[in-house]
């Protein structure tokens, strides 16, 4: 350590230059890197949920899920198709490529939405399509707590 404020203390022209630099980096940095607070995700995903009371979820994969996937295959720009069983419950995820306009996408799925429809029986209650938004998720969350109570 006194090797270190021995070699600082000879040479204060190159210690001033060194903390020079580094101070006019920093402002230069500061103001060229873009901060953005809510930053723009393109997740383009719409979820399915096609409720159907009485079914195990094998029964909902063979007859209502496979149905789901024979027709979202119609829709351009899809890229993943993942479906999730439950009792009663049909959940279908639609994932689609970034560039692919979902105003479009949306209503394509509608369309195949309602073809599935004229397959199901009658009463069938019509399923829940929702297009997710990410930037509408918050990006954090503060949580308070107190071990004293208010009444």
């Amino acid at each position: 350590m006194k090797k270190l404020i021995a070699s600082a203390l000879s040479k204060p022209i190159a210690i001033l230059v060194i903390i020079l630099g580094l101070v006019i980096f920093s402002i230069l940095a500061l103001f060229n890197i873009p901060i953005d607070i809510f930053p723009k995700l393109n997740l383009p995903t719409i979820y399915i949920a096609q409720p159907y009371g009485g079914m195990t979820p094998q029964q909902m994969e063979g007859f209502i899920a496979t149905r789901y996937q024979n027709q979202l295959l119609y829709v351009s720009g899809i890229k993943d198709i993942d479906v999730k069983n439950i009792q009663g419950l049909c959940l279908v995820k639609c994932t689609f490529y970034e560039d692919v306009n979902m105003a479009q996408a949306a209503g394509e799925v509608a369309n195949q939405v309602s073809r599935v429809m004229s397959y199901m029986p009658p009463g069938t209650v019509p399923p829940t399509v929702v297009r997710f938004d990410a930037s509408s998720l918050p990006v954090g969350e503060l949580v308070f707590s107190s071990k004293k109570s208010y009444p």
